[in-house]
């Protein structure tokens, strides 16, 4: 039996001032329309929301200014298309540096058997591997993805935001 794989992908930020604070008012403001887009980018599959329409709202670290972000898509590619190509996500990823601070693992990227949906304790667990191990098959980046189980080669995406 062949198994088909999907891309979960989890990223989180800590905000530099409260998500509430005026400061985060056009990274909140742009919400709504990004994840309007990433649903409508092919290969997209599910992402995660909280009370609303985005994740925000959801607290899962200690520090409650820390912002998660969970989706899953077909592949790395599709995933790549829409985080470096979409005009409108880049350009809130080039002012990313006035809402959030530096830190040093803040994406992992890992398979799921496609239909399923990866929990957030396992988006906390893929972080804590990839700062941990660095780049493996059970956690990795674009910048050295691995193949899902079974598949063959994925080429390296650069980050064409920074």
């Amino acid at each position: 039996m062949n198994m088909s794989w999907h891309l979960a992908q989890v990223n989180i930020a800590r905000f530099r001032k409260p998500a509430d604070d005026p400061a985060n008012a056009d990274f909140i403001a742009a919400l709504d329309h990004v994840n309007a887009l990433a649903e409508a980018s092919p290969g997209f599959v599910w992402r995660l929301t909280g009370e609303g329409n985005s994740a925000v709202d959801l607290q899962p670290f200690d520090d409650p200014n820390i912002a998660i972000n969970m989706s899953v898509w077909e592949s790395v590619d599709a995933l790549a298309a829409f985080a470096y190509r979409n005009m409108d996500h880049r350009g809130v990823m080039r002012r990313r540096r006035e809402w959030f601070e530096e830190m040093p693992v803040y994406m992992a990227l890992w398979w799921v058997p496609a239909g399923t949906t990866p929990a957030i304790m396992e988006a906390k667990q893929r972080l804590g591997l990839l700062e941990s191990h660095g780049p493996t098959p059970d956690a990795f980046t674009f910048r050295q993805p691995f193949p899902p189980p079974g598949g063959s080669v994925v080429e390296p995406v650069l980050d064409e935001c920074a």
